[in-house]
């Protein structure tokens, strides 16, 4: 099993370009885990970054691992780095990188493979240092908080430098030091030892300090012909279902000379640029930036757009760099409920929108809408399908329609909203489909089992964490049972939580006011926007001034 392990880890590493594999002697071993595939994990430009920051510390040699190398992996093949393919059990230092709560399963998984026990309890000297980061971890780091030594709250440039020396101080000394350590870093969690204070948001001020892009040629990626850049951190639009527009607030934008730099070596790789931001389209010199791309010869593409405002020449830019579909947002079928979401665009924005990427001629138009938010009725859903209808009517080629359900996720206005209950969400999901397939209009949906498990893992507490460790297959298929037989009920987790009840991740500062969260929940309940965030020019919601406690 061992050989075929090594020998499969060469492969992968024999098709990249700008991998680091350094002596281990004299140094701070470390490896950088992504609880998924190789193809998903190297499609994280979290990924790319910590590598390419940690390996250029000195005395420090940073590898990599990913939950399957291809394929073909298996679930009890051993964990080794990518490297040296060392085992991971040698390393001082494990650290996630963390985006979904769907990946925690994979992580039990891969602490089972590492020859690690899964419970940080059970831990002694001279095993690694398990440390977790990512956006999903660090909203509510209470389901993982059983497994993980410390983990990351917020953007990991920050704690790089603190983190590291910590780790090289007191490496191969007392493990209950260095746990005393690391909970000393601003920003750092370590549950052992932690007695209820507040935890703040790290918060990258600079993202010019740090620039993003991706560090290594991966073939094999899911993006393996692009070099990803990352334009700006958050969102300013503030749609209320959305962890990623409250959690890396305030929005931060990379000056366009930085972007151009990095945008000249993925040329000079031979690759497509890839433009990676909450909404491509929102990047302030977007007209700028893509004429630019487009006179240094670069083909491009993105990873999200806005319905509105749409740029008539971004979205040529795309169709001349060769992408042959487009997907476009509008969340929810009915103004109302765009209303409640706070998603501001209105009925004739997606109708502009759908001319616009009709006339430029693209082949395949997806809209994506999710199913089962809060105040969502039998009238919305109809909205939906009259707009999916409507939009065919203007484009004419193939239109796809994607639905994901509802997911109320930590630290944003629908943070206690309970999810809606399955067999709603099932007959509804089942109208949109006999109505729109009929329509020859495609329909594609996540599964409704997995939203409810994502669910409670994204809302979830120690005692769900404590089933997910001992859990000796882990499986979201096997979860909901596996809590049951625990006695803990899954509606506790998926239903509504009262207003003044306690919340597992109340000791996070997210840096937004838990009273300006409360205010958004209540203008959703009286379909009122709230208009866009313009960082520096409020104080509403709290991100932007410094917090008291910082």
């Amino acid at each position: 099993m061992l050989w075929r392990d090594i020998e499969a880890a060469r492969r992968v590493l024999e098709t990249e370009r700008g991998a680091v594999v350094q002596d281990w002697g004299g140094k701070v071993p470390v490896a950088l885990a992504y609880p998924n595939s190789y193809a998903v994990g190297m499609s994280s430009l979290a990924i790319h970054g910590l590598y390419r920051w940690l390996n250029a510390m000195p005395g420090v040699a940073c590898e990599r691992t990913f939950a399957a190398w291809d394929r073909r992996s298996g679930p009890n093949d051993p964990l080794l780095t990518l490297e040296s393919q060392r085992p991971v059990q040698d390393v001082a230092l494990l650290a996630f990188s963390v985006s979904f709560e769907m990946d925690y399963f994979n992580l039990v998984a891969m602490l089972q493979r590492a020859n690690l026990p899964v419970l940080a309890e059970e831990r002694g000297e001279g095993d690694p240092l398990v440390v977790l980061g990512g956006p999903a971890v660090s909203a509510n780091p209470e389901p993982v908080a059983a497994l993980a030594d410390a983990v990351v709250i917020g953007e990991a440039e920050c704690l790089l430098d603190g983190l590291i020396a910590c780790v090289r101080e007191s490496w191969q000394h007392s493990r209950a030091e260095t746990l005393a350590n690391l909970a000393s870093l601003p920003g750092v969690y370590v549950p052992s030892i932690h007695q209820g204070e507040p935890i703040q948001r790290q918060l990258l001020a600079d993202l010019d300090a740090y620039p993003l892009s991706s560090s290594i040629v991966a073939p094999r990626a899911e993006f393996g012909d692009m070099h990803l850049i990352e334009l700006s951190r958050g969102c300013g639009r503030g749609c209320r279902f959305c962890l990623a527009g409250y959690w890396y607030r305030p929005i931060r934008e990379r000056s366009l000379d930085v972007i151009l730099a990095q945008a000249q070596e993925g040329l000079e790789r031979g690759l497509k640029i890839g433009l990676v931001a909450a909404a491509v389209s929102d990047y302030t010199p977007i007209e700028e930036l893509v004429a630019r791309l487009r006179t240094m010869g670069a083909s491009f593409s993105v990873s999200s757009l806005r319905v509105a405002p749409l740029s008539p020449s971004l979205v040529r830019g795309l169709e001349e760099s060769g992408s042959r579909s487009i997907t476009l947002a509008p969340e929810a079928g009915s103004e109302r409920l765009r209303r409640v979401i706070n998603k501001c665009i209105s009925h004739d924005d997606i109708l502009r929108a759908t001319e616009l990427v009709t006339e430029v001629g693209f082949e395949s138009l997806k809209l994506y809408f999710m199913l089962g938010l809060p105040e969502e009725t039998d009238e919305d859903i109809r909205g939906l399908i009259d707009l999916a209808r409507e939009v065919q009517q203007v484009f004419t080629r193939e239109v796809v329609v994607n639905l994901t359900p509802f997911v109320p996720k930590a630290h944003t206005p629908f943070q206690r909203v309970a999810m809606a209950p399955a067999e709603v969400m099932q007959a509804r999901l089942e109208r949109i489909n006999t109505e729109l397939r009929s329509a020859k209009i495609q329909v594609r949906a996540e599964t409704i089992d997995s939203a409810r498990v994502q669910g409670i893992l994204a809302r979830g507490d120690r005692q769900v964490g404590q089933v997910l460790a001992n859990m000796p297959k882990p499986s979201p298929k096997r979860f909901e049972r596996a809590l049951e037989r625990r006695g803990l009920a899954v509606e506790d987790y998926l239903g509504e939580r009262e207003p003044q009840a306690p919340l597992p991740w109340s000791f996070i500062g997210s840096r937004v006011r838990a009273a300006y969260l409360t205010a958004e929940r209540q203008r959703a309940e009286q379909e009122r926007l709230t208009e866009l965030c313009i960082p520096g020019s409020c104080a509403r919601c709290g991100a932007c001034p410094p917090s008291e406690e910082s």
